[in-house]
Protein backbone atom coordinates (compact mmCIF):
# COMPACT_ATOMS: atom_id res chain seq x y z
CA UNK A 1 0.00 0.00 0.00
CA UNK A 2 1.69 3.40 -1.08
CA UNK A 3 0.53 6.69 0.98
CA UNK A 4 1.13 10.23 0.78
CA UNK A 5 1.10 12.31 4.02
CA UNK A 6 0.52 16.04 3.09
CA UNK A 7 1.68 18.21 6.37
CA UNK A 8 3.40 20.69 5.32
CA UNK A 9 4.22 23.28 7.82
CA UNK A 10 4.56 24.85 10.41
CA UNK A 11 7.22 22.96 12.49
CA UNK A 12 5.60 21.92 15.47
CA UNK A 13 2.48 21.03 13.05
CA UNK A 14 4.81 18.76 11.28
CA UNK A 15 5.76 17.18 14.61
CA UNK A 16 2.26 16.53 15.76
CA UNK A 17 2.06 14.44 12.81
CA UNK A 18 5.13 12.29 13.46
CA UNK A 19 2.81 9.80 15.32
CA UNK A 20 0.33 9.32 12.37
CA UNK A 21 3.59 7.28 10.28
CA UNK A 22 4.46 5.73 13.52
CA UNK A 23 0.63 4.76 13.85
CA UNK A 24 0.32 3.51 10.21
CA UNK A 25 3.90 1.41 10.23
CA UNK A 26 2.49 -0.74 13.16
CA UNK A 27 -0.67 -1.28 11.49
CA UNK A 28 -0.24 -1.41 7.93
CA UNK A 29 3.17 -3.14 7.88
CA UNK A 30 4.65 -3.04 4.62
CA UNK A 31 2.67 0.08 3.52
CA UNK A 32 5.55 2.73 2.11
CA UNK A 33 4.78 6.09 2.88
CA UNK A 34 5.98 9.12 1.29
CA UNK A 35 5.65 12.93 3.19
CA UNK A 36 4.69 15.89 1.41
CA UNK A 37 6.53 18.75 3.91
CA UNK A 38 7.91 22.74 3.20
CA UNK A 39 11.65 22.38 2.40
CA UNK A 40 12.69 24.42 5.78
CA UNK A 41 11.06 21.36 7.72
CA UNK A 42 12.12 18.39 5.59
CA UNK A 43 14.75 17.31 7.95
CA UNK A 44 11.51 16.64 10.82
CA UNK A 45 9.61 13.32 8.65
CA UNK A 46 13.56 12.11 7.43
CA UNK A 47 13.81 11.52 11.28
CA UNK A 48 11.51 9.00 10.89
CA UNK A 49 12.40 5.29 9.47
CA UNK A 50 8.58 4.93 8.66
CA UNK A 51 9.63 7.45 5.80
CA UNK A 52 10.40 6.43 2.33
CA UNK A 53 10.57 9.52 0.98
CA UNK A 54 10.38 13.42 1.39
CA UNK A 55 8.26 15.23 -0.97
CA UNK A 56 9.47 19.60 -0.30
CA UNK A 57 7.61 22.18 -1.22
CA UNK A 58 8.32 25.77 -0.63
CA UNK A 59 4.77 27.17 -0.48
CA UNK A 60 6.81 29.73 1.54
CA UNK A 61 9.28 30.58 -0.67
CA UNK A 62 6.74 30.41 -3.64
CA UNK A 63 4.93 33.33 -2.45
CA UNK A 64 7.52 36.26 -2.08
CA UNK A 65 8.03 35.25 -6.01
CA UNK A 66 4.56 33.96 -7.07
CA UNK A 67 5.59 35.80 -10.70
CA UNK A 68 9.01 34.80 -11.38
CA UNK A 69 9.87 32.29 -13.85
CA UNK A 70 11.38 29.77 -11.63
CA UNK A 71 9.06 29.69 -9.16
CA UNK A 72 6.29 28.35 -11.77
CA UNK A 73 9.08 26.02 -12.76
CA UNK A 74 9.30 24.28 -9.56
CA UNK A 75 5.77 23.92 -9.04
CA UNK A 76 5.72 22.25 -12.23
CA UNK A 77 8.14 19.99 -11.11
CA UNK A 78 6.09 19.25 -8.09
CA UNK A 79 3.29 18.86 -10.32
CA UNK A 80 4.83 16.26 -11.80
CA UNK A 81 6.42 14.33 -8.59
CA UNK A 82 3.50 13.74 -7.65
CA UNK A 83 1.79 12.49 -10.66
CA UNK A 84 4.06 10.12 -11.05
CA UNK A 85 3.33 8.04 -8.45
CA UNK A 86 -0.01 6.10 -7.63
CA UNK A 87 -0.98 6.52 -4.09
CA UNK A 88 -3.50 4.37 -2.89
CA UNK A 89 -4.19 7.07 -0.21
CA UNK A 90 -2.91 10.21 -0.09
CA UNK A 91 -3.79 11.91 3.23
CA UNK A 92 -4.15 15.71 3.86
CA UNK A 93 -4.21 15.96 8.15
CA UNK A 94 -3.48 19.62 8.07
CA UNK A 95 -7.00 20.72 6.24
CA UNK A 96 -6.39 24.22 4.65
CA UNK A 97 -6.44 25.12 1.34
CA UNK A 98 -3.09 25.08 0.53
CA UNK A 99 -3.13 21.56 1.99
CA UNK A 100 -5.85 20.58 -0.21
CA UNK A 101 -4.81 21.70 -3.39
CA UNK A 102 -1.44 19.99 -3.02
CA UNK A 103 -3.23 16.62 -2.30
CA UNK A 104 -5.25 17.43 -5.24
CA UNK A 105 -2.26 17.33 -7.43
CA UNK A 106 -1.40 13.78 -6.37
CA UNK A 107 -2.17 10.27 -8.44
CA UNK A 108 -4.56 8.72 -6.18
CA UNK A 109 -7.79 9.02 -3.57
CA UNK A 110 -7.76 12.09 -1.70
CA UNK A 111 -8.84 11.84 2.29
CA UNK A 112 -9.13 14.47 4.33
CA UNK A 113 -11.68 16.25 6.87
CA UNK A 114 -14.83 17.12 6.65
CA UNK A 115 -15.61 20.48 6.24
CA UNK A 116 -16.49 21.21 10.00
CA UNK A 117 -13.80 19.42 10.96
CA UNK A 118 -11.03 21.44 8.85
CA UNK A 119 -9.14 24.53 10.01
CA UNK A 120 -10.55 25.84 6.73
CA UNK A 121 -13.91 23.99 5.77
CA UNK A 122 -13.16 24.73 2.11
CA UNK A 123 -10.20 22.44 1.93
CA UNK A 124 -12.92 19.62 2.48
CA UNK A 125 -14.27 20.00 -1.18
CA UNK A 126 -11.17 18.57 -2.83
CA UNK A 127 -11.06 15.50 -1.09
CA UNK A 128 -13.14 12.26 -1.95
CA UNK A 129 -14.02 11.41 1.07
CA UNK A 130 -14.13 13.46 4.32
CA UNK A 131 -14.21 12.43 8.05
CA UNK A 132 -15.23 14.30 10.93
CA UNK A 133 -12.86 14.26 14.17
CA UNK A 134 -13.79 16.51 17.03
CA UNK A 135 -12.14 19.98 16.95
CA UNK A 136 -11.50 20.32 20.76
CA UNK A 137 -9.01 17.25 20.75
CA UNK A 138 -5.22 18.09 20.73
CA UNK A 139 -3.92 18.57 17.39
CA UNK A 140 -1.65 15.06 17.77
CA UNK A 141 -4.88 12.91 18.93
CA UNK A 142 -6.80 14.70 15.66
CA UNK A 143 -4.23 13.77 13.13
CA UNK A 144 -4.07 10.05 14.32
CA UNK A 145 -8.10 10.04 14.46
CA UNK A 146 -8.31 11.42 11.26
CA UNK A 147 -5.47 8.50 9.69
CA UNK A 148 -7.44 5.67 11.63
CA UNK A 149 -10.68 6.21 10.23
CA UNK A 150 -9.70 7.24 6.56
CA UNK A 151 -7.30 4.27 6.23
CA UNK A 152 -9.52 1.96 8.32
CA UNK A 153 -7.34 0.82 11.23
CA UNK A 154 -7.84 1.24 14.72
CA UNK A 155 -5.44 3.78 16.56
CA UNK A 156 -3.00 2.44 18.59
CA UNK A 157 -3.74 3.05 22.69
CA UNK A 158 0.13 4.30 23.09
CA UNK A 159 1.72 7.37 21.49
CA UNK A 160 5.39 6.88 19.56
CA UNK A 161 6.37 9.63 17.79
CA UNK A 162 8.87 7.01 16.02
CA UNK A 163 12.27 8.90 15.64
CA UNK A 164 15.28 9.00 17.69
CA UNK A 165 17.97 11.43 17.55
CA UNK A 166 20.35 11.42 15.29
CA UNK A 167 24.25 10.57 15.93
CA UNK A 168 26.18 14.08 14.99
CA UNK A 169 29.41 15.60 15.96
CA UNK A 170 29.03 18.46 18.26
CA UNK A 171 32.58 19.05 20.21
CA UNK A 172 31.23 21.86 21.69
CA UNK A 173 28.97 20.53 24.01
CA UNK A 174 29.55 20.11 27.68
CA UNK A 175 31.54 17.44 29.05
CA UNK A 176 28.53 16.55 31.52
CA UNK A 177 24.67 16.65 31.42
CA UNK A 178 23.20 19.44 30.51
CA UNK A 179 19.58 21.09 29.71
CA UNK A 180 18.50 22.74 26.62
CA UNK A 181 17.05 26.31 27.31
CA UNK A 182 14.77 27.09 24.25
CA UNK A 183 14.03 30.88 24.21
CA UNK A 184 13.26 31.85 20.93
CA UNK A 185 9.29 31.52 19.50
CA UNK A 186 7.61 33.20 16.39
CA UNK A 187 5.45 35.99 18.51
CA UNK A 188 7.60 38.31 21.30
CA UNK A 189 3.92 38.17 23.31
CA UNK A 190 5.11 34.29 23.51
CA UNK A 191 8.44 34.98 24.93
CA UNK A 192 9.75 34.34 28.55
CA UNK A 193 11.53 37.33 30.16
CA UNK A 194 15.60 37.43 29.68
CA UNK A 195 15.95 37.88 33.70
CA UNK A 196 13.77 34.64 34.41
CA UNK A 197 15.84 32.85 32.25
CA UNK A 198 19.19 33.96 33.70
CA UNK A 199 17.34 33.38 37.19
CA UNK A 200 16.59 29.79 35.76
CA UNK A 201 19.93 28.72 34.33
CA UNK A 202 21.92 30.14 37.34
CA UNK A 203 19.70 27.32 39.24
CA UNK A 204 20.57 24.49 37.06
CA UNK A 205 24.05 25.49 37.13
CA UNK A 206 23.66 24.79 41.04
CA UNK A 207 21.73 21.51 40.26
CA UNK A 208 24.29 20.25 38.44
CA UNK A 209 23.82 20.78 34.87
CA UNK A 210 24.77 23.20 31.90
CA UNK A 211 22.19 25.45 29.94
CA UNK A 212 22.81 25.11 26.73
CA UNK A 213 20.67 27.76 24.34
CA UNK A 214 20.13 27.33 20.45
CA UNK A 215 18.67 30.00 18.29
CA UNK A 216 17.59 30.37 14.78
CA UNK A 217 18.03 33.90 13.38
CA UNK A 218 20.75 37.00 14.27
CA UNK A 219 18.18 38.51 16.48
CA UNK A 220 17.10 35.25 18.60
CA UNK A 221 21.17 34.17 18.74
CA UNK A 222 21.88 37.89 20.18
CA UNK A 223 19.53 37.11 22.73
CA UNK A 224 19.99 33.68 23.81
CA UNK A 225 24.70 35.06 24.16
CA UNK A 226 23.15 37.93 26.04
CA UNK A 227 21.38 35.21 28.60
CA UNK A 228 23.96 32.13 28.41
CA UNK A 229 26.83 35.35 29.09
CA UNK A 230 25.44 35.71 32.23
CA UNK A 231 25.21 32.53 33.89
CA UNK A 232 28.35 31.19 34.27
CA UNK A 233 29.29 28.12 32.36
CA UNK A 234 26.69 27.85 30.20
CA UNK A 235 26.98 27.60 25.98
CA UNK A 236 25.30 29.95 23.14
CA UNK A 237 24.53 27.28 20.65
CA UNK A 238 26.25 27.95 17.35
CA UNK A 239 23.84 27.76 14.27
CA UNK A 240 22.52 24.40 13.59
CA UNK A 241 20.10 22.36 11.37
CA UNK A 242 16.55 21.11 12.66
CA UNK A 243 18.76 17.40 12.00
CA UNK A 244 21.65 18.51 14.52
CA UNK A 245 19.14 20.40 16.64
CA UNK A 246 17.49 16.96 17.37
CA UNK A 247 21.03 15.27 17.53
CA UNK A 248 21.71 17.89 20.48
CA UNK A 249 18.36 17.63 21.64
CA UNK A 250 18.12 14.41 22.32
CA UNK A 251 21.46 14.00 24.21
CA UNK A 252 19.92 16.74 26.77
CA UNK A 253 18.82 15.93 30.63
CA UNK A 254 16.16 18.36 30.65
CA UNK A 255 14.42 20.37 27.87
CA UNK A 256 12.70 23.93 29.10
CA UNK A 257 11.40 25.86 26.43
CA UNK A 258 8.52 28.61 25.58
CA UNK A 259 5.84 27.55 22.71
CA UNK A 260 8.17 26.82 19.66
CA UNK A 261 8.21 23.59 17.64
CA UNK A 262 11.55 22.27 19.25
CA UNK A 263 10.02 22.10 22.68
CA UNK A 264 7.62 19.26 20.89
CA UNK A 265 11.04 17.84 19.16
CA UNK A 266 12.38 17.75 22.60
CA UNK A 267 9.26 15.71 23.66
CA UNK A 268 8.81 13.42 20.81
CA UNK A 269 12.70 12.61 21.54
CA UNK A 270 11.38 10.99 24.76
CA UNK A 271 13.46 14.02 26.52
CA UNK A 272 11.73 15.39 30.25
CA UNK A 273 10.53 18.53 28.74
CA UNK A 274 8.76 21.67 30.16
CA UNK A 275 6.74 24.39 28.04
CA UNK A 276 6.08 27.66 29.20
CA UNK A 277 2.98 29.31 27.64
CA UNK A 278 2.51 33.73 28.20
CA UNK A 279 0.35 34.28 25.68
CA UNK A 280 -1.38 30.84 24.23
CA UNK A 281 -3.69 28.55 25.42
CA UNK A 282 -1.40 24.81 25.86
CA UNK A 283 -4.63 22.82 25.73
CA UNK A 284 -4.90 21.96 22.07
CA UNK A 285 -1.43 22.44 20.89
CA UNK A 286 0.30 22.05 23.79
CA UNK A 287 3.38 19.17 24.62
CA UNK A 288 1.94 15.69 24.37
CA UNK A 289 4.05 12.74 24.72
CA UNK A 290 5.00 8.70 25.76
CA UNK A 291 7.61 10.41 28.19
CA UNK A 292 7.52 13.25 30.93
CA UNK A 293 6.12 16.85 29.92
CA UNK A 294 4.40 19.44 31.60
CA UNK A 295 2.99 22.40 30.27
CA UNK A 296 2.83 25.50 32.55
CA UNK A 297 1.30 28.96 32.10
CA UNK A 298 -1.75 30.07 29.25
CA UNK A 299 -2.80 32.79 28.09
CA UNK A 300 -1.69 36.35 30.02
CA UNK A 301 -0.57 33.89 32.74
CA UNK A 302 3.26 33.79 32.55
CA UNK A 303 4.80 30.73 34.73
CA UNK A 304 7.16 32.45 37.83
CA UNK A 305 10.69 31.24 38.02
CA UNK A 306 10.13 28.92 41.11
CA UNK A 307 7.25 27.21 39.45
CA UNK A 308 9.67 25.89 36.66
CA UNK A 309 11.93 25.45 38.53
CA UNK A 310 9.59 22.89 40.85
CA UNK A 311 8.83 21.11 37.43
CA UNK A 312 11.93 20.97 36.41
CA UNK A 313 13.18 19.33 39.78
CA UNK A 314 10.37 16.75 39.51
CA UNK A 315 11.02 16.32 35.50
CA UNK A 316 14.80 15.34 36.84
CA UNK A 317 13.52 12.73 39.15
CA UNK A 318 10.77 10.84 36.83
Amino acid sequence: MRILLVKTSSLGDVIHNLPVAADIAERLPGAEIDWCVEESFADVPRLSPAIRRVIPVAVRRWRKALFARSTWAEIAALRQTLADERYDAILDTQGLLKSALIARQANGRRLGYAADSAREPIAAHFYDSQFNVARELHAVVRNRQLAAAALGYGAPETLDYGIAAPAIAADWLPAGPFAVLLTATSRDDKLWPENDWIALGRELINRGLTPIFPAGNAGERARAARIAAAIPGAVAVPPLSIRELAGVIGRARLAIGVDTGLAHLATALRVPTVALYTATDPALTGLLGPGFFRNLGGKGQSPAVAAVLATADEALAA
